[in-house]
């Protein structure tokens, strides 16, 4: 009976303790699983859906083997977001949709220019190589050029001083230049000035006017010169076309022209080196400014405007036609910069020549004695005045 029992007894602690905790005299937890060391997971599937910390440093995409022919499709399964493949083919020169019409934006469908390799130089895109010789080279040089020749201007001036006439004045007056030939002269003169001071203003204003009045009126300023500087770019041109046809007669080469370059027009000697009607100066700022270097300002600004349908208006062309409208511009300024010195405050009374037509007999016979001769041999038909009225000639 005593075996019984203490078999009964141990059936029944057993089956306590293994019914779990009663009430607060329950059997305490096991420790908690944290603090277990956590083994960790075996690496998922290559075609599972991995968890990405966006905060881990990754090593370079682009080293990474077929990185260069991945789509933008792969790419994004491996590297969300990444859209390095499209700006590689922008900057290719892959074009895309435009709905701009082909013959007049050629590249519309392109947003970059490709990349170049310039001898000497790294791989760069053709905009910033174009960007850097506006920037470094045609700005700086071209700017200093134009002051370079001011400050000679002025020292010239202040050291020699004007021409003189050493001849006395007679009273009587000689035609120097038509009312045609004036009304020429003086509309191309206005348009130059307009396209030199807009232009000027757009190349350099920042650097001395943008400071003074500001980014709102000076961007105002330069947006209403530029549509000036449009306006007066074909008067410029008809006018040009007009005075090189008036004058060109009177400016070919003569024989007294290397002896008047040999000795510089007596400007240091103080005596005048006879010439024709215009001597070997003017004839190169009509041959170098006028026609030529005029012409080409012509030529690249009405390609620039899209009115010279020739060549195709794709940007390095636009580019190449801006650097040498520039150039010309800039060098054309600076010979004109002496004309209208010498034609003004330069050489006593010829301005009186252009304003009102006529010029004294002095005059003339001081700076052109040899288009004096002409006239009065007959051999140059011209106005001549017995009194200094002009507008009423008397034949003498």
């Amino acid at each position: 009976m005593k075996n019984v029992f203490s078999v009964a007894s141990a059936l029944a602690l057993t089956l306590v303790l293994s019914s779990g905790p009663v009430g607060a005299q329950s059997t305490p937890a096991p420790a908690p699983a944290a603090a277990v060391p956590a083994v960790p997971a075996a690496p998922a599937d290559a075609g599972a859906v991995k968890s990405q910390n966006i905060f881990e440093v990754k090593p370079d995409a682009s080293q990474e083997p077929g990185y260069a022919m991945q789509t933008n499709g792969e790419r994004a399964k491996v590297q969300p977001g990444n859209n390095a493949p499209m700006w590689r083919q922008v900057g290719s020169g892959v074009a895309g949709y435009s709905s701009l019409p082909k013959a007049q934006a050629p590249e519309a469908g392109v947003l970059i220019q490709p990349f170049v390799q310039y001898p000497g130089s790294r791989l760069t895109n053709a905009g910033e190589a174009w960007r850097q010789v506006r920037n470094n080279w045609i700005i700086p040089y071209g700017g200093s050029l134009v002051l370079l020749v001011l400050i000679a201007i002025a020292l010239f001036h202040w050291r020699i001083g004007p021409m003189k006439v050493t001849e006395p004045y007679t009273g009587r007056k000689v035609e120097r230049f038509t009312p045609f030939e004036r009304a020429a002269h003086w509309t191309n003169a206005i348009a130059f000035c307009i396209l030199a001071i807009s232009g000027l203003i757009m190349a350099f204003g920042k650097f001395f006017l943008l400071p003074v009045m500001g980014l709102s009126l000076f961007g105002w300023l330069t947006y209403l010169l530029k549509n000036v500087h449009n306006f007066a770019g074909p008067v410029f041109t008809v006018s040009l076309l007009v005075v090189i046809i008036t004058f060109m007669r009177d400016n070919l080469p003569a024989k007294g022209d290397v002896n008047w370059m040999l000795k510089g027009g007596g400007i240091l000697s103080g005596q005048e080196i006879k010439s024709g009607r215009f001597n070997a100066g003017e004839k190169v700022t009509f041959w170098g400014g006028v026609f030529v270097l005029g012409l080409i300002a012509v030529v690249t600004g009405l390609f620039l405007n899209h009115l010279l349908p020739v060549v195709a208006y794709d940007r390095s062309n636009m580019q190449i036609a801006l650097m040498v409208h520039a150039v010309s511009n800039v060098m054309m300024i600076c010979m004109f910069l002496g004309h209208i010195y010498m034609g003004t405050i330069g050489t006593k009374d010829a301005y009186e020549g252009m304003r009102t037509g006529y010029v004294d007999e002095g005059w003339a016979k001081e700076h052109h004695a040899l288009w004096l001769d002409d006239i009065k041999s007959g051999k140059i038909p011209a106005q001549r005045s017995s009194t200094p009225v002009p507008g009423q000639p008397v034949q003498v």
